[in-house]
């Protein structure tokens, strides 16, 4: 069974494939693959997907983990990889999973499964495999099916000594007035996988894309509930969503130094000594612009205060193709090939529709990270606080 304090990676775009990761749009994945689906058939879809999936991560993926000193990998999915119809499991989608365990278990790594995308979409956004609505919070049988999804998982890897835990729902987003609704179907979801798995750990993560946590307070029912944030401020730097933004600096009004990062994680700080709790920092990242301007800085205030406060953390993310916006990866894609594509008219992943029939090869071959280039200033930050 894992023991210490996690410090890892997320493992994004492997089992939910995400837009931006993959050098396009941030469409659903869902929407994505109907319109592969249109030029190739189910058949076709479902070989894409399978080679895929064994190619973008393997085993030398989580063996490049382990190097840089990490213990535990947050390993985002989608509820559709498991669930085909209500209430109904394939082994496809649960193949993956178990590869997943069986590398982490071989490379001395935790491994935490995360609900990225529930059966409904628990948020407006791609992330979500959302169609615009967050249909989850209004049909009562999505939250029941997302309960009796943890229950299958946690059936069948409670006994598994890589398991660290279940992060039971990526960044819910749901009114303030009615945070009420998330904190019922959090209770629920705790009760039903506990009467399946006693012991493991549960991850709650706070309303509005995982910031908003006191009104979780009375769900820390056991030692082994945490409470889940995800810290990306300010997004206008990290995001790269105003450009030139240097840190240390003036963004959206306010400076931004090691001391405003450590007065914005106070928050969190107060509510785990209040409450005798953990917290779990489940995403924190940078969208990398060369280091040129204040990236490894930002980097390294917020990993100087996780360790301050005793936060645990997993890094978004493990690989991406670079991109202009959002955080990428330990790991980056710079070519501009005819699958990325930067200058248009059509972005990234959605390219391969067109040209996955001539040249699946070549495409394959993209996806494969040894032809990623590592970002060796990421890596030497994490890897020293990995091993602190």
């Amino acid at each position: 069974m894992f023991t210490g304090r996690i410090k890892g990676i997320n493992i994004g775009s492997w089992l939910l494939m995400e837009g931006y990761i993959l050098g396009g749009r941030n469409i659903p994945e869902s929407r994505f693959k109907q319109d592969f689906r249109k030029s190739y058939g189910l058949r076709g879809l479902q070989e894409f997907e399978e080679i895929f999936r064994n190619t973008y991560i393997t085993e030398d993926d989580f063996q490049n983990i382990a190097a840089i000193s990490a213990n535990a990998i947050r390993l985002p999915f989608n509820c559709r990889l498991i669930e085909t119809k209500p209430y109904t499991y394939t082994e496809r989608g649960f193949i993956f999973l178990d590869k997943a365990f069986a590398w982490a278990k071989k490379h001395n790594l935790g491994v935490i499964l995360d609900l990225h995308a529930a059966r409904g979409a628990q948020n407006c956004d791609w992330h979500g495999d959302s169609d615009g609505k967050a249909h989850f919070w209004e049909n009562a049988e999505f939250r029941d099916r997302t309960c009796a999804l943890w229950e299958k998982v946690a059936d069948r890897y409670k006994s598994h000594p890589a398991l660290i835990g279940y992060d039971v729902l990526n960044e819910p987003v749901i009114a303030k007035e009615r945070e009420d609704a998330l904190r019922k179907f959090y209770a629920k979801a705790v009760k039903r996988i506990r009467a399946v798995d006693k012991k493991h750990r549960i991850f709650l993560e706070g309303n509005l894309w995982a910031t908003r946590i006191d009104f979780l307070s009375d769900l820390l029912l056991d030692d082994e509930i945490t409470i889940s944030i995800h810290a990306y401020e300010p997004l206008s730097y990290t995001f790269n969503f105003t450009p030139f933004l240097r840190f240390p600096g003036t963004m959206d009004a306010e400076t931004w130094d090691a001391t405003r990062i450590a007065r914005y994680l106070t928050t969190y700080a107060d509510f785990a000594r209040k409450h005798k709790t953990r917290i779990f920092v489940g995403e924190f990242g940078i969208n990398w612009r060369g280091g040129f301007w204040g990236e490894a800085q930002w980097l390294e205030a917020m990993l100087e205060a996780f360790d301050s406060w005793g936060f645990e953390y997993t890094y978004w993310t493990y690989k991406a193709v670079a991109g202009h916006a959002f955080p990428d990866g330990l790991y980056q894609f710079l070519p501009n090939n005819k699958y990325v594509r930067r200058e248009g008219p059509v972005f990234g992943w959605e390219n391969y529709i067109t040209l996955w029939k001539k040249e699946r090869s070549q495409i394959i071959d993209s996806w494969k990270t040894w032809n990623f280039t590592p970002n060796q200033e990421i890596i030497a930050s994490l890897r020293r606080h990995f091993k602190g």
